[in-house]
């Protein structure tokens, strides 16, 4: 429970954030704010008396000074489509939400520099379409690119399915435009490469959540467009089969793999029953399966005959038990399919308990192994989803509640299975956290797990760059 409930908004503050950002910048109907107030999932549901939408860096500036005059909160949001709380305000009715969302153009492309100047509010798809446009790919790419907005991106450090080959979204930034604490502006829109004067600021915000300062813009990369992709879908018969595929795969191929997704039969068998139009994968079932994907931007790169003789190779040494491989577009989307299908079978079936983690790569076999005992020991008829970006060590573990079993004692149970599983990752060197953040959700289960060095710097850098505690505060750091 936070400590220190802060003071109701003045109404003299609402009054002068009316006449900054009019009408349209300063929303204050019930109603209309409904909306921005409660999370993606549901877990959290605020109150604000204003949601506030500005439309320049200008206005996100004015109205940060003002609430800095004033002593007041502001929680930054982008889509709201995050998962652990960290856009979400307050219950008590004392934070001002800054949405960022008709903040939306697309400033510049740099064709020639491999570059792209987008606002915080452009979604995602935009980015990428914006991109696809000039023969440039931006490879950031997850399940909610239609909805959720590049500047969340940023600020939480978006992972996604392209993590393997092109890094996780702090790796995908070039320069960034940030609104700070106070209301002064830092204009580090940089389109440059190698720049190695001084400490390297950006850093500071991407992944922050909002809690040092807002972005309002960035300068992101991008990549030569693929002429050529090649989509497979294989059988294994456990994880430990799936981290020695990705290690042949990424030889024979010249490290081409741009995709490469872990799914156990729960997964399958749930997603294939639930969601409309998604069919079994293969023949038969299998314990586990793994979706690769192979691209390249050179024209006639033979993909598909090199995957086939990957793959091939594979079968021979029994590593794979089956496989299909995509032999056109349609079927690779199909493919793709599947695998975005099973976070939706899940919430059709109920929702359940989940977890974010990553371990080393070559530790993904004996972490899932380990922490599926462990589960089981608690609640023998667990149902155990098992996926995720298995490439970069990233592991979806979601418990969803057993059939029969009671949904909303099986839920009370979450702090007990997030220390389960927590427990497993960090045994194993890993991470609570690989590409949701901390947010609210995941907040004291941080303190426990850092080193205090850690957090001791964090709370330093807090404290330097927003010293009155009006950034998203009660989120990552407690208040």
């Amino acid at each position: 429970m936070d400590q220190g409930v802060p003071k109701p908004v003045p109404d003299a503050l609402l009054a002068r954030l009316m006449a900054a950002l009019g009408p349209k910048g300063c929303v204050t109907d019930a109603g209309e704010i409904a909306p921005f107030v409660v999370d993606e999932r549901k877990l959290y549901r605020g109150r604000t008396p204003a949601v506030l939408r500005p439309a320049s860096t200008a206005e996100v500036a004015e109205a940060v000074r003002l609430c800095a005059q004033a002593r007041v909160a502001i929680v930054p949001q982008g889509g709201n489509t995050g998962l652990c709380g960290g856009a979400t305000p307050h219950e008590w009715n004392a934070e001002i939400v800054l949405n960022l969302g008709r903040m939306n153009r697309v400033r510049a492309l740099d064709a020639l520099n491999y570059t792209i100047t987008v606002e915080a509010g452009c979604i995602l798809a935009q980015v990428q379409a914006a991109a696809a446009d000039a023969d440039r790919l931006f490879p950031l790419s997850l399940g909610a690119e239609g909805s959720c907005q590049i500047g969340g991106n940023l600020a939480t450090n978006a992972g996604g399915v392209a993590v393997l080959r092109y890094g996780n979204a702090r790796d995908l930034v070039l320069g960034l435009e940030v609104v700070l604490a106070d209301g002064r502006v830092l204009d580090g829109l940089t389109g440059l490469r190698k720049d190695n004067t001084g400490y390297d600021l950006k850093q500071l915000f991407l992944g922050s959540e909002g809690t040092l300062g807002i972005i309002t813009a960035a300068v992101l990369k991008l990549f030569p467009r693929p002429r050529e992709q090649t989509t497979a879908i294989c059988a294994l018969e456990g994880p430990e089969q799936a981290v020695e595929l990705l290690a042949r795969v990424r030889a024979d191929s010249g490290d081409m793999i741009t995709g490469f997704e872990l799914m156990n039969r729960q997964c399958i068998a749930l997603a294939t029953a639930r969601v409309p139009g998604v069919p079994e994968p293969l023949a038969s079932p299998a314990p586990y399966y793994v979706l690769v994907e192979l691209s390249s931007a050179a024209s006639a790169s033979l993909l598909k005959e090199t995957l086939e003789a990957s793959l091939g190779a594979a079968l021979e040494a029994g590593t794979i038990t089956d496989a299909a491989i995509a032999s056109n577009q349609a079927q690779g989307r199909a493919m793709w399919r599947l695998r975005e299908a099973i976070p939706e079978s899940q919430k059709i079936a109920g929702g359940g308990i989940k977890h974010d983690v990553s371990v080393p790569v070559s530790a993904v076999p004996a972490f899932i192994r380990e922490a599926e005992l462990r589960v089981r020991a608690e609640l023998p008829a667990m149902r155990v989803f098992a996926f995720g970006h298995v490439g970069d060590g990233n592991v979806h573990f979601n418990l969803v509640w057993p059939e029969g079993e009671d949904r909303e004692a099986f839920l009370a149970r979450w702090p007990q299975f997030n220390r389960i599983v927590h427990d497993v990752a960090a045994g194993f060197g890993g991470s609570i956290s690989a590409e949701h953040g901390i947010g609210r959700l995941k907040r004291e289960e941080f303190l426990r797990y850092a080193q205090p060095i850690e957090v001791e710097m964090m709370k330093r850098i807090k404290a330097a760059l927003d010293p009155l505690g009006l950034m998203n505060p009660g989120k990552v750091l407690p208040d």
